[in-house]
């Protein structure tokens, strides 16, 4: 009776196993399981040119690929019409032939101290991107310059519109400077400066000039548009005067007001209006 039983069973699969066990398990054909194909790794420093043109916020995605396609986008200088492309966050992005930034728009106010170069570059030693290195995480810079052992208020942002108001040739931002100078200033000279004159053949102007009130004759008050203050040493300089100290106390209608040397604050909404509408 068990020899029957054990001739019926013989070759049968047994119970719970798979009929292509033999198939599957013979030498060299071992199954393997499906590779997933990878994903490749984004370039965080890449971003799509419709999300960057929207970032900026000039329009939607949607929008901004119209507007690719009918070649108002130029990348680094070259018309770019294709979808999908990709940009990285520093070329040069133009959108109807203006620079745009795909960043939050900031606008930094600080109030320097002595001891820091006005530039972005750190070969430099200690510069004024220091000081505002926690201000925010936009990519800002200082609009015009102050002297590494000057001091006052120094504008820094990511917003090229304004930027363009400030290095304007023919209009410009005023700015206020407090002179002190190493002897009184002749009145002669207050004059000569004030209506205007020529160093090396080039006419140099001011906005306005005075002495401080209630103090010696060697202290000044200069408004002047250009964004650098080398100018102001040249002016001096060719009327036989050294600046001891120089001082920017306002930028437009902002001033130093609650910023201590050394402090930085962002605008409100009314200053950043103010400075647009300038």
């Amino acid at each position: 009776m068990s020899k029957k039983r054990e001739h019926k069973s013989k070759g049968k699969p047994l119970r719970g196993t798979n009929s292509n066990f033999k198939k599957n398990y013979v030498k060299g054909n071992t199954p393997t399981k499906k590779k997933t194909p990878q994903k490749a790794t984004p370039n965080p420093n890449e971003i799509r040119l419709n999300k960057y043109i929207a970032n900026s916020g000039i329009c939607s995605r949607r929008e901004a690929d119209m507007h690719i396609s009918i070649g108002s986008v130029t990348v680094n200088g070259k018309v770019i019409t294709e979808m999908g492309y990709k940009v990285k966050l520093d070329d040069d992005v133009r959108f109807d032939g203006s620079r745009i930034n795909p960043e939050k728009k900031a606008y930094v106010l600080l109030n320097k101290p002595k001891g820091f170069a006005t530039t972005t570059s750190g070969s430099k030693g200690r510069t004024v991107m220091d000081l505002v290195a926690n201000a925010t995480a936009s990519r800002i810079k200082p609009i015009g310059r102050l002297g590494r052992n000057s001091t006052g208020l120094l504008l820094f942002t990511n917003d090229e519109t304004i930027v363009k108001k400030f290095t304007n040739s023919k209009n410009g931002v005023a700015r206020l400077f407090h002179l002190e100078l190493d002897k009184n200033l002749k009145y002669e000279d207050l004059k000569k400066i004030k209506e205007g004159f020529k160093i090396d053949g080039k006419e140099i102007s001011v906005e306005d000039i005075s002495y401080i009130v209630k103090a010696p004759k060697r202290e000044i008050g200069l408004k002047i548009k250009n964004t650098g203050n080398s100018i102001i040493r040249t002016i001096f300089g060719h009327l036989n005067y050294d600046i001891i100290r120089l001082d920017c106390v306002m930028i437009a209608e902002l001033t130093k007001k609650d910023i201590p040397r050394g402090h930085w604050k962002l605008l409100t909404e009314q200053e950043i209006n103010n400075l647009k509408m300038l």
